[in-house]
């Protein structure tokens, strides 16, 4: 997928604080839909929670990871390119870190339940000067994630630059669907 990739000294199984944060927004025992998994560090955070979990990503040596978890349905599926593999389903929950491809937004936005809850966070504009991914068709522009999530009742928002687990520009949203 067309996504910018963990720091290399990032660990790979420890859950974003952001995600982290607001894991507890989420209906108890719902469903989570984990877009662009690679590994499945936020999959199996919320499998662990006793959450059913979908997770995707193009990468099947990534998503080999995911089959020991029973409550993680893992599909390895280019979802760029490809027919959207979710389509008629909601979820309690969207989780999003790290990946962009913006043409999905609206997918994500109708992979929502009512009431269900948006997390996302990837890199934003003036991450260039932190380093990979330094492609503004990889970095959100200032304000994006509040245009994305339209109606939706925005919990909390940044547009900030972060020094871990590297120093980066990124843009953060939860938010809750009203539909």
């Amino acid at each position: 997928m067309a996504s910018a990739n963990l720091p290399s000294h990032a660990t790979i199984s420890t859950p974003s604080a952001w995600v982290q944060r607001f894991a507890p927004m989420v209906k108890a025992g719902g469903t989570v839909l984990d877009i662009a998994c690679g590994h499945g560090r936020h999959a199996l955070f919320f499998a662990d929670r006793g959450y059913r979990v979908d997770a995707v990503d193009r990468d099947p040596d990534a998503i080999a990871t995911l089959s020991a978890s029973a409550a993680v349905t893992a599909l390895c599926a280019d979802i760029e390119t490809g027919p959207w593999p979710y389509a008629g389903r909601a979820f309690d929950a969207v989780v999003v870190t790290n990946y962009l491809h913006r043409p999905l937004f609206p997918l994500v936005m109708a992979a929502l339940a009512p009431g269900g809850v948006l997390i996302y966070e990837t890199f934003a504009q003036g991450n260039e000067a932190y380093g990979r991914p330094s492609n503004p068709d990889f970095l959100l522009r200032h304000g994006e994630l509040l245009q994305v999530v339209g109606a939706a009742r925005v919990l909390a928002y940044e547009d900030l630059v972060v020094d871990d687990p590297k120093p980066a520009a990124v843009q953060r949203i939860c938010a809750v669907s009203r539909r």
